[in-house]
């Protein structure tokens, strides 16, 4: 292990999480807000210990798989220990923990909050939390191999380890053409949101803190009722649709627009998947919340809708309390918060491309004990599923549901009910944000004591990256020489 390629790297990362602290000052020079210097001093501290720790660190950025899975994973880290300097600095927490735990939530796009009432959080601090959403979405990995990487096949190891999938998808044969194109596109499909929701009757403000965290399905809101506060159903049905996009796979806009085709969106069997779920879902809450949604049926529709989706993407926006809703529902929703987004895209959780693959599997499993001699290989979009990355799903489900009941455990010690305990697991490991109970989409964490905030921000990081890349770096050989 080269812990000074690892450092480096490190330091460039610091660099673009400081310079993005800038964006919180400009507002807070607009709202005239005393948060400016905060937001100074912090874009200096971050952006000046990357500087310092570059100068000082010796060795080449020759980055090895060892070396790629490190830098990603303890980037995160690093990235969430900077990230939480503004809101102790600004007095927004009292509590490093509160501080980290809000952090990392951002960076990891969760959108669980430990705030009590987010609208006397000052403004530029409300940007700098959604910024980190916005940040983390696409991944701020994926951002320095894109603007800054020069390493050439160490570049490929860091896109692997970060990006969201069982099988990261390159675009171009060069993995920093990959990633710029990736963020591009999420940054035009984030302006197009902006704008409507602005023409639709956001604020300017509103608008760009909402694209940040719909386009990152990540869920924080400026406002203490989320996305409910905004009565316009144009709003709705806007964040609605683009949490649906930001849920599929970016690497599908880039080969649409290239081929000038949308049918490649309908060839893709996860998308189709995707789509199925989403469609059969909201029909079956309709069904069952009707009645109890006042405004007819379009109301009924839109929050069936917007529910379904911002748990199957990870979003975890609300517009009512679902919480309240029947147990069917309630179940349904906290199985897609399973389920998550598609390959590729902003969304946590298994992944909808992982559970088509177990679908296949089991079926094709089916078929060979009536037919033992029979070849029958697993074909995903009319192509051959390599063996390894069946293994590799297979691997990845046990592991995550593993994690997921260790973490229930955990949650039990500390004195949380089943289903609090539960879902409090499942939305943060699935990187959902809100559960059921006392940690449903009318309350937060902040009731939690501080080791189960710990337990739950390392969950998000967990989720996040994937398990692998995290627990690699728990094997003793991942260090040795």
């Amino acid at each position: 292990m080269r812990i000074d390629t690892i450092c480096k790297a490190l330091a460039r990362l610091l660099m673009i999480v400081g310079v993005s602290m800038l964006l919180p000052a400009i507002w807070a020079v607009y709202f005239k807000e005393q948060d400016l210097w905060v937001y100074l001093f912090s874009a200096f501290a971050t952006v000046g210990s990357g500087i310092i720790l570059f100068r000082i660190v010796p060795g080449s950025d020759e980055v090895r798989p060892r070396e790629g899975f490190a830098i990603v994973a303890l980037g995160w880290l690093v990235a969430s220990l900077f990230g939480s300097v503004p809101y102790l600095l600004t007095g927004t927490f009292d509590s490093f923990i509160d501080a980290f735990f809000e952090t990392v939530s951002g960076f990891t796009t969760t959108g669980s909050t430990v705030l009590t009432d987010i609208e006397v959080v000052s403004r530029s601090t409300l940007v700098w939390r959604s910024l980190t959403q916005w940040l983390g979405g696409m991944g701020i990995v994926v951002l320095f191999v894109a603007i800054l990487s020069q390493m050439g096949a160490g570049a490929v190891q860091m896109f692997k380890a970060e990006s969201p999938g069982p099988v990261p998808e390159k675009i171009k044969p060069r993995i920093r053409e990959t990633a710029k194109i990736l963020w591009l596109t999420y940054l035009l499909i984030s302006l197009a949101e902006m704008l409507l929701l602005w023409v639709a009757g956001m604020s300017l403000f509103d608008a760009m803190n909402h694209t940040f965290t719909t386009m990152a399905t990540g869920g924080y809101s400026t406002r203490n009722a989320s996305v409910g506060f905004y009565t316009s159903p144009w709003i709705q049905w806007i964040i609605i649709v683009f949490m649906f996009l930001a849920g599929a796979n970016f690497a599908l806009y880039y080969q649409c627009l290239r081929g000038k085709n949308l049918a490649c969106f309908w060839r893709n069997e996860e998308f189709r998947l995707y789509l199925f779920l989403v469609l059969g879902a909201t029909a079956l809450t309709l069904f069952y919340v009707y009645g109890q949604v006042a405004g007819g049926f379009e109301a009924a529709l839109r929050a069936s809708a917007f529910q379904v989706v911002s748990m199957i993407t990870t979003t975890g926006y609300a517009t009512a309390d679902f919480d309240k809703w029947p147990l069917l529902v309630k179940t349904l929703l906290v199985i897609l918060m399973f389920v998550g987004g598609c390959a590729g895209s902003t969304g946590g959780a298994i992944k909808v491309g992982r559970v088509l693959v177990l679908l296949k599997q089991s079926v094709v499993e089916l078929k060979r004990m009536v037919h033992p001699r029979a070849i029958l290989p697993l074909l995903i979009n009319q192509k051959p599923m390599p063996s390894d990355v069946v293994i590799s799903i297979l691997q990845f489900f046990f592991l995550y549901t593993g994690i997921s009941s260790l973490g229930w455990l955990a949650m039990s010690a500390y004195g949380m009910d089943l289903v609090s305990g539960f879902t409090a697991v499942a939305a943060t490991l699935g990187n959902v944000g809100p559960g059921l109970g006392t940690v449903g989409p009318a309350a937060n964490f902040a009731h939690l004591p501080a080791g189960a905030k710990v337990i739950l921000s390392v969950l998000m990081l967990v989720g996040r990256l994937e398990v692998y890349t995290v627990l690699v770096l728990l094997a003793p050989q991942t260090w040795r020489k």
